[in-house]
C-alpha cells in the first residue's frame, strides 16, 4: 500500500462510524468504476488485435458525443498529444 493511502486511512480512522462508512462506499463504488473501465478499454485493445478495427470520420464521432452529452461546442475542449 502506498504512503498516501495509508495517510488517509489514517485519517479517516478519526473520523465518526457514519463518515468512514460513507468514505468507504463512495471509495468502492470509485474501485469498481475503474475496474469497469479498465475491462472496457482491455477489451477495445482485444479487438483491435484481433483486426476489428474500423476507420472512423472524427467530425461524426464529436458530433455524436456531443449530442450524447447534451453540451454545446463551445463548452466542450479536446487535448491531443
Amino acid at each position: 500500500m502506498v504512503n498516501t493511502l495509508k495517510n488517509a486511512i489514517d485519517e479517516i480512522a478519526t473520523l465518526s462510524e457514519a463518515d468512514q462508512e460513507e468514505i468507504a462506499r463512495q471509495l468502492l463504488t470509485h474501485v469498481a468504476k475503474i475496474r469497469r473501465l479498465r475491462a472496457d478499454l482491455q477489451a477495445g485493445v482485444d479487438s483491435l488485435d484481433a483486426g476489428c478495427g474500423r476507420q472512423l470520420d472524427i467530425d461524426e464521432v464529436i458530433a455524436r458525443a456531443r449530442h450524447r452529452g447534451g453540451r454545446s461546442a463551445a463548452s466542450q475542449s479536446f487535448t491531443f498529444t
